[in-house]
């Protein structure tokens, strides 16, 4: 089975994104946070993942929503209560992701010391690029970047993470259970920023080659559909029992 295969169903079997926010320094400091001294875990719902060629859409009245390139981890086997040391052992490869954010929404369960799911859990709100895998272990450090309409954005290296990979996957599994195909979003560097419909996202890593790119759009309308498991249908017009 092809690496892009293996992953594709890893990940659709996974039931949660694990997000660590704050876990590079220059980043809680840009955002005026104070460096933690213990992760900071939020989740996202795995249908927020989008792939190549699909949009990133940013849903009304919101007219614009702030990129964050994380360098994701794909579980590969059931964890709880793993030691630090043994990490490795779980996980099955990567992927380049983005943790996209309303950061309006955000500020304002932030002032309301709301949980933060409406601003990170939108339809499409976390892209991924293709799945890759790694021989050696520890992995080396991953260089990342992020451009928008072509102009950098965001650069950052897994080796100016807080918290490391194997003490994250120690300190989730400690929590909660990661179960196969789940996703630890690892944090993003500084330099997070808006992005507006119309405009284009690339992101990428040095080594090994990854690149992926999403357009952004506003979120179409939907659409009202009959349901032939309902009495009435949405127009007021009658379907037969």
């Amino acid at each position: 089975m092809s690496a892009e295969l293996l992953g594709r169903k890893l990940i659709d079997c996974g039931t949660k994104i694990v997000a660590v926010g704050r876990n590079y320094a220059a980043h809680a400091k840009e955002l005026g946070s104070a460096i933690p001294k213990e992760p900071v875990l939020f989740l996202k719902p795995t249908s927020s993942y989008v792939r190549e060629p699909d949009p990133i859409e940013i849903p009304k009245p919101i007219t614009e929503v702030d990129y964050e390139a994380e360098i994701g981890v794909v579980i590969g086997r059931r964890a709880k209560d793993v030691f630090e040391e043994e990490a490795w052992n779980y996980v099955r490869g990567y992927v380049l992701a983005l943790d996209m954010t309303a950061r309006s929404l955000q500020n304002v369960a932030k002032e309301k010391r709301l949980p933060w799911t409406v601003s990170k859990g939108y339809d499409t709100f976390t892209p991924i690029s293709k799945f890759f895998q790694l021989k050696k272990t520890p992995i080396p450090p991953l260089s990342f970047w992020l451009k928008v309409d072509g102009q950098t954005k965001q650069k950052g290296c897994t080796s100016d993470m807080i918290f490391s990979i194997p003490f994250l996957i120690h300190y989730i599994s400690g929590i909660m259970t990661l179960n196969e195909g789940d996703m630890i979003l690892t944090g993003t560097p500084h330099g997070v920023g808006p992005v507006k419909a119309g405009q284009t996202i690339t992101a990428g890593i040095a080594s090994p080659a990854v690149q992926m790119t999403f357009p952004v759009i506003t979120r179409p309308d939907p659409e009202r559909t009959k349901s032939p498991f309902l009495s009435e249908s949405l127009d007021g017009t009658d379907v037969p029992q």
